[in-house]
């Protein structure tokens, strides 16, 4: 008979109704005893050794016959696959991914925190003996009593979102995790919006730093989740100022670092060409807007004292004269995921196919 380890079939002390209901379903057909289906076992721990011919499992003894099959509460069964069955009810679904670590499938977790704190260290015993690596384990917010529990075996948190808790684990003792870290950067724009008369699209914040208040300043926000830079920039326009734009290029980014919670920033600053002129602001963010002439926003104090911005604005300037060229989106599917993304780049001649440049279009 093979042999089954405690580590690998863990005795559940106390266990939901529903999981032994679906246990029980293995043995559809057997008479099994009341003793044997308890939710509650009220005697030692389940014990199972290849030292000893009768196991106890849930209260019930399993016991090995002359003819290699198994026997429940005096009742025969010719199948060998009793055992693994049990196993297989003791661990939490999962599916490996390509990094030789598993996903654990929140969506069949148990509900009950015994079962679950059971079937969790089963199956940590389960992936180590099979040389699994990394483990990511999602907990929907639904069962957040669950994150203690997994903590307590030594996962590890990742990242959190509105609806669930990522968390990890490392198997290999002697090697140094692999898993990613968790996002290390946030994104944000900037609409430089200019119109023909030379105004450029200005914005007071209702609520900012007491530093910069009165400055006029540029639309700005974050990118959301899956959305390009570029369209980005266009809605933040609009749901600031109720300015409808269209996407010219990327003038110039700025890579910062420990800005919010401790995380770098990208923001990109991004011509846009207005397609209306009438101003709706967005009173929760918003104080004012207006259009502003360029030279009037350059005179700022705030504006000429900050060497960064000043060069953004003087690359601005370059680029509708035509002494600078910025970076545009191209659609383009690369073969190493078959998705297509935006490369952003420009060409200054190509003499196969004008049509490619960017730079010698008219921005007013």
């Amino acid at each position: 008979m093979d042999s089954v380890s405690l580590s690998e079939v863990t005795a559940i002390r106390r266990t939901h109704l529903g999981f032994m209901h679906s246990f029980r379903q293995q043995f559809s057909g057997v008479p099994i005893s009341p003793k044997f289906c308890s939710s509650k076992v009220d005697g030692p721990k389940a014990t199972l050794s290849s030292n000893t011919k009768s196991q106890s499992v849930y209260g019930g003894n399993i016991a090995a016959t002359a003819d290699s099959g198994y026997k429940i509460n005096g009742v025969n069964l010719k199948s060998r696959t009793l055992i693994s069955s049990v196993k297989e009810r003791l661990l939490l679904d999962a599916y490996d991914d390509e990094y030789g670590g598993v996903i654990v499938d929140h969506g069949k977790l148990p509900s009950n925190p015994f079962a679950f704190a059971s079937m969790l260290r089963a199956s940590l015993s389960d992936w180590r003996r099979k040389g699994k690596k990394g483990v990511w384990l999602k907990l929907p917010v639904e069962q957040s009593e669950l994150v203690p529990i997994a903590i307590k075996e030594g996962f590890e948190y990742h990242h959190a979102e509105k609806r669930y808790v990522m968390l990890t684990y490392w198997i290999p003792e002697e090697e140094p995790s692999m898993l990613p870290a968790n996002a290390s950067h946030q994104v944000g724009v900037g609409g430089f919006v200019l119109n023909q008369h030379k105004e450029v699209l200005v914005v007071q914040e209702k609520y900012c730093a007491p530093s910069i208040t009165g400055l006029w300043k540029l639309p700005t926000g974050f990118i959301n989740e899956s959305e390009e830079i570029f369209s980005g920039a266009v809605r933040e326009v609009k749901e600031e100022t109720g300015v409808d734009t269209e996407f010219s290029e990327v003038i110039a980014f700025r890579h910062a670092h420990n800005v919010a919670f401790e995380k770098s920033d990208l923001f990109f600053i991004c011509m846009l060409r207005p397609l209306s002129d009438k101003i709706i602001i967005d009173g929760l963010e918003i104080k004012a807007a207006k259009w502003m002439p360029l030279v009037e926003f350059v005179e700022q104090p705030m504006i000429r004292g900050d060497k960064m911005f000043k060069r953004v604005i003087e690359i601005c300037e370059a680029r509708l004269s035509h002494r600078y060229c910025g970076l545009s989106p191209h659609r383009l599917v690369s073969t190493f995921d078959g998705k297509p993304s935006s490369l952003y780049y420009n060409v200054v001649d190509d003499d196969h196919d004008p049509s490619h440049s960017n730079c010698n279009t008219d921005y007013l």
